[in-house]
C-alpha cells in the first residue's frame, strides 16, 4: 500500500535517509527543509562548512530520486507549513526538522526556540487544521535526563532536563499531548538514541572521533570515556520510522516510543571499535564530565516491538565499518603529512 507522506527536515541526517527510503518503497514523499540547495540556513556558518556541504549533498540525492518532491520552507513562519500541507494533503506527517545538539544548546540556547518550539507549534496546528490523520515527530533520549537505572522506559519521569535541547523535546511531547486532548490529533513522539551512520552529523561523536583518529589528532574523551551510549545505526532507525508510519502500526492517541536497541557501550569501547575499523591507533586525552552530558542512555525496546513487531539490529562493528567506508571516500584528503 502506497501513501502520501510529508517529511520535514529533509536535509538532515535522519530526514534525508528516511525520505530516500520511503520513496524507494514506492510512497509519494513531500519533503521540506529550511536549508537552501547550498545547504545553508539563516543561522549558518559559511557555505563551505562541513554541515552545509553534507546538507547540500543529501538534498542533491533526494532531488534526483523519483517520487521525492522537495520544498524550502521555514516552519517558524506563520501559516507557511499549513499552506504547504493544504496543497499536498499527506496521509502522514513525519516531523524531523529541529535544531539538534546538547552541547550547541549550552552555547546558543536561543537557536532552539524558533525551530523546536515555534516551528513545532505550527506543525501541530497545521496538522489539526488540515485534518492530518497521523503525526510522527522526533523526540530524543535526552528527555530522560541523568539516571543510573536501565533500561529507560517510556513511562519513566522526564521532568529533569540536563540541557535546553532536552527541555525543548520535553515541551514538544507535552504540546503534542495537549493537541490530542483538545483536538484528538493522533501523534507519536520518537525518542532517538544516538543515531550514527554514513552522512551523519559532523557535531556528533562518530564523525568527530573518526576525523581526529584519521588525522592523528588528540581525541578528548569526557568522564574518562566511561559514559554509556545506546548507539543506533541509521538504517535501523529509518526502518522503524517507516514501520511506525504504516496504517497498521499499533499505536493510538498521543504517545511516545524509544528507538534504541537496549545495548549501550562505553565511549572507550566505541572508540576502540572505530579505531579498529580505521586501522589506526587513537591518541586519547581524558577530561572531566561536561555539564549537560548524561552518564547513560539505554532504551527499552518493549513498546516499539509491540507496535511494529520487529526492526533491524545492525551490530556496532558492521555499522561503523559502513560509516568508515563512506567517510574515507567522502573526505580522502585528511591523512597526516
Amino acid at each position: 500500500m502506497t501513501i502520501q507522506i510529508a517529511v520535514t527536515g529533509a536535509a538532515g541526517f535522519i530526514g534525508s535517509s528516511l525520505a530516500l527510503h520511503l520513496a524507494q518503497m514506492g510512497h509519494g514523499v513531500h519533503a521540506c527543509d529550511w536549508s537552501d540547495r547550498s545547504g545553508r540556513t539563516p543561522l549558518d556558518t559559511p557555505a563551505d562548512s562541513t554541515l552545509a556541504r553534507l546538507r547540500a549533498e543529501r538534498l542533491g540525492i533526494l532531488a534526483q530520486t523519483p517520487g521525492v518532491h522537495l520544498s524550502q520552507l521555514d516552519l517558524a513562519a506563520p501559516g507557511a507549513f499549513s499552506a504547504w500541507v493544504s496543497e499536498r494533503q499527506p496521509d502522514v506527517v513525519i516531523h524531523l526538522a529541529a535544531q539538534a545538539g546538547v552541547r550547541h544548546s549550552m552555547q546558543a540556547p536561543l537557536d532552539f526556540v524558533g525551530p523546536n518550539l515555534i516551528g513545532f507549534a505550527h506543525v501541530l496546528d497545521a496538522c489539526h487544521r488540515q485534518g492530518v490523520q497521523r503525526l510522527l515527530y522526533a523526540s530524543s533520549s535526552s528527555v530522560y535526563g541523568m539516571r543510573d537505572t536501565a533500561p529507560f522506559l517510556e513511562d519513566d519521569r522526564t521532568d529533569s532536563p540536563e540541557s535546553f535541547y532536552a527541555a525543548t523535546k520535553q515541551a514538544n511531547e507535552a504540546m503534542a499531548k495537549a493537541y490530542h486532548a483538545q483536538y484528538g490529533l493522533r501523534s507519536l513522539g520518537m525518542r532517538f538514541f544516538t543515531v550514527y551512520g554514513p552522512r551523519g552529523r559532523p557535531d556528533m561523536a562518530p564523525f568527530l572521533f573518526a576525523q581526529a583518529i584519521r588525522r592523528q589528532e588528540t581525541l578528548t574523551l569526557f568522564a574518562e570515556g566511561e559514559l554509556l551510549r545506546d548507539f543506533t545505526y541509521v538504517d535501523d532507525t529509518v526502518a522503524a520510522i517507516a514501520a511506525l508510519a504504516r496504517p497498521d502500526a499499533r499505536w493510538e492517541g498521543s504517545t511516545v516510543v524509544n528507538l534504541g536497541h537496549h545495548r549501550p557501550v562505553s565511549v572507550n569501547s566505541f572508540v576502540k571499535c572505530l579505531a579498529d575499523q580505521l586501522g589506526l591507533a587513537p591518541i586519547i586525552a581524558y577530561a572531566p564530565m561536561q555539564k549537560a552530558d548524561v552518564k547513560l542512555t539505554c532504551a527499552s525496546e518493549t513498546r516499539l516491538l509491540s507496535m511494529i513487531g520487529s526492526w533491524p539490529d545492525t551490530p556496532l562493528d558492521e555499522g561503523l565499518g559502513r560509516f568508515v567506508d563512506w567517510l574515507q571516500d567522502w573526505d580522502p584528503l585528511n591523512q597526516p603529512g
